[in-house]
């Protein structure tokens, strides 16, 4: 039975599940399609989980990959019409056409049950204050940005926060932040104390454990910013990687196991959740 609980993860089950089908009835992409009557980029983007595909365009498929087993067939056109469902973030779809990699992956975060972040420079955008996030993605983005863009991309943060924290059961949120971003007064010193407010406040939540990592650590490698994001049973971890250049989604289990160990590792080297509460209880201390 499927147990992805929202269109983006049951993309994600979906394309991987035909792409095994498909290679076990031993054809190519080229063949399939051929056989199907479509073309070739059709079945690549299917596959890709960029489009979605109707439930007769599925049955046919399916038919044609010699799948017939009714458990199995019943549970991917559960996937499919799962996929076709209008998540929240739609509407934000234009605004980021060009951004894709971001938008995939506010999709798989709203479905995610565990969240691993990992923040070298700035504070997680999940734990980010109005203030700070406007002072962040307006230094961050392109200068010929409207400000009406920068309004537009503050409000998505903040949603995100609402719908992740808003769930019945919130998910968990493990994040390790770089001492550094304690000390950097982006958007001045009172969006600073405001937003180490923020984060005392939330470092004491049941589901979210904060940890900094000090200065005093060990070096830890030329490792960006990313999130793990890992869902329940049935729907494989990705990672998003936001490194300049690079933003990207990685869903390799190899790669993936990579940025988990690499998380791991971090947390080793950081101060555990009590000293890193008190160390920005001190730094806000300071700041009044």
């Amino acid at each position: 039975m499927s147990t992805a609980h929202g269109p983006s993860g049951g993309r994600r089950q979906l394309r991987a599940r035909l792409r095994a089908a498909r290679d076990a009835a031993g054809l190519t992409q080229e063949q399939a399609a051929e056989a199907m009557d479509w073309s070739l980029s059709k079945l690549i983007r299917i596959e890709a989980g960029t489009v979605s595909i109707s439930t007769n365009d599925l049955k046919a498929l399916l038919q044609h990959y010699r799948v017939d087993d009714p458990g199995t067939v019943a549970e991917l056109l559960a996937l499919a019409r799962l996929s076709r469902q209008r998540g929240w973030w739609v509407q934000y779809r234009e605004i980021f056409e060009r951004e894709r990699a971001y938008y995939d992956y506010v999709g798989l975060e709203a479905e995610a049950a565990t969240l691993r972040v990992f923040q070298p420079i700035g504070m997680p955008g999940l734990l980010q204050t109005e203030s700070y996030a406007r002072a962040y993605i307006s230094a961050a983005v392109p200068s010929q940005v409207e400000p009406d863009d920068v309004t537009v991309r503050v409000g998505l943060r903040l949603r995100r926060q609402e719908e992740l924290f808003s769930r019945p059961v919130p998910p968990t949120l493990q994040v390790i932040l770089d001492e550094a971003n304690l000390h950097r007064h982006i958007g001045g010193t009172e969006v600073l104390r405001e937003q180490l407010e923020r984060l005392r406040k939330d470092g004491t939540k049941d589901h979210i454990t904060l940890q900094i990592l000090p200065f005093t650590a060990e070096s830890y490698g030329a490792t960006g910013q990313f999130n793990l994001l890992s869902f329940e049973a049935g729907t494989p971890d990705v990672v998003y990687i936001e490194s300049t250049p690079t933003v990207a989604l990685v869903d390799q289990p190899a790669e993936v196991e990579t940025y988990r160990q690499t998380f791991a590792r971090l947390q080793k080297l950081a101060l555990n959740p009590s000293e890193s509460l008190e160390m920005i209880n001190k730094m806000v201390t300071q700041m009044v």
